[in-house]
């Protein structure tokens, strides 16, 4: 098999210990030379894997992306050496030879041979994002709990709120909460400090928040939660000051992707942080939406086609396109919401929410990559795309292709 890369190397990461094997000209000619050692994976060990490498003239290293202890290998190798973070199920070997020495050969002989692909992995700067959305994502479910336990502690209160309210926390809840920690109970006192809309459903706000609530029992729950919620609302808000600040730079990138239909800042966040703002990586948006999962699997055989699940890609962007899609099927007057319910008419809302998040997924390449804000092709769209004066001049441009001169009259 011909050799691509001369000097490579290849990495078994584990936490505590990395395996590398080298593979190297040998002193015949044509012969190679493998020679493998193990390293600590501290700083200080890492930078001696460094070392060794840059002795044997390596100029390509390739390792299995193995959970987050593949991380600080690259960080420490990314600027000394081209690293390549390479796909577990793309490196799967002989059953039965599964040894860290005989793993780390069987990534080198790969990179040598040009056999495997390098998986996308974004600059620093756009890692940095992404580790401050995800933390923001992980602490907003963090809070989104926190408010679920303390519904449950109002309902075994006997406070039917959520039967008034649209929401279970929210100022006319705080305020509630706040009075019940302070020892009234009266429902009419309670009602009282209902605020927007609720004043307006006072007769069954009375009713419903009649209650059992014990200070001594509930108050102590009830207190607790509403503290960790205030953490955490201090944190999200100290999170999206360091957030804005890291994409201060591309602001007007952040303001373009906002345009598209049920984008959000925060949704716009997760998307430059998950895919980054260099749409040279991805040819084409074909090449960004199967990167991410957000398109139908291709799997046939013998003329037959099987299921078309999705790949596995980002969980964090999916759960951003989801959300986005979401909110886009309930806009008004727009061509993703018109594309959303002809879809869920057909085949159902889970299969319309992923077209939807696939048409934003296009949309995010396309504006990203030409600077442009979303074109909003309207709610009509399909409607004027398949009429009959478009069907017609397609089929003239059809004739007039073939050399032909076209003339059209309408029927009687």
């Amino acid at each position: 098999m011909d050799v691509v890369v001369e000097r490579c190397a290849g990495l078994d990461v584990h936490r505590d210990t990395v395996v590398a094997t080298t593979r190297v000209p040998g002193q015949r000619r044509g012969s190679r030379r493998t020679e493998t050692r193990t390293f600590e994976t501290t700083i200080a060990g890492l930078e001696r894997l460094a070392d060794w490498l840059g002795e044997q003239a390596v100029t390509l290293v390739g390792m299995e992306a193995t959970g987050v202890y593949w991380k600080p290998v690259f960080a420490v190798l990314e600027t000394r050496v081209e690293c390549w973070l390479l796909n577990a199920q793309h490196l799967h070997n002989v059953p039965g030879r599964k040894t860290d020495v005989a793993d780390s050969a069987w990534i080198a002989q790969l990179v040598e041979h040009g056999l495997v692909r390098p998986s996308f992995v974004p600059p620093p700067l756009v890692r940095d994002l992404r580790d401050l959305t995800r933390l923001r994502t992980a602490i907003t479910q963090e809070r989104t709990r926190a408010i679920q336990r303390l519904e449950k502690v109002m309902q075994d209160a006997g406070i039917k709120l959520t039967s008034v309210a649209s929401q279970a926390y929210s100022k006319t809840a705080r305020a509630i909460l706040s009075a019940l920690l302070a020892g009234v109970c009266d429902p009419v006192e309670l009602a009282g400090l209902a605020k927007g809309r609720l004043r307006s459903k006072n007769a069954r706000l009375v009713e419903a928040l009649a209650n059992r609530f014990r200070v001594t029992h509930h108050g102590v729950l009830v207190a607790r939660l509403l503290a960790h919620i205030d953490v955490l609302d201090e944190q999200l808000v100290a999170l999206d000051h360091e957030i804005t600040a890291l994409v201060a730079p591309v602001g007007d990138l952040v303001e373009l992707i906002c345009t598209i239909p049920g984008v959000s800042t925060n949704t716009a966040h997760v998307l430059l942080a998950e895919c980054g703002w260099d749409m040279s990586v991805f040819p084409t948006a074909a090449h960004l939406a199967s990167w991410a999962g957000i398109c139908p699997g291709n799997n046939a055989s013998g003329g037959k086609r099987f299921s078309g699940a999705t790949r596995p890609g980002s969980r964090w962007l999916r759960k951003a396109l989801t959300q986005a899609a979401q909110a886009a099927a309930r806009s008004k007057g727009t061509y993703l919401a018109a594309h959303h319910a002809q879809i869920r008419g057909r085949r159902g809302h889970a299969k319309a929410i992923g077209a939807t998040r696939h048409d934003i997924l296009v949309a995010f390449w396309h504006i990203v990559r030409d600077g442009v804000p979303f074109q909003e092709l309207g709610p009509d769209w399909a409607a004027r795309r398949f009429s009959v004066e478009h069907r017609a001049n397609r089929l003239v441009r059809q004739l007039q292709a073939l050399g032909m001169t076209v003339t059209i009259e309408p029927a009687p």
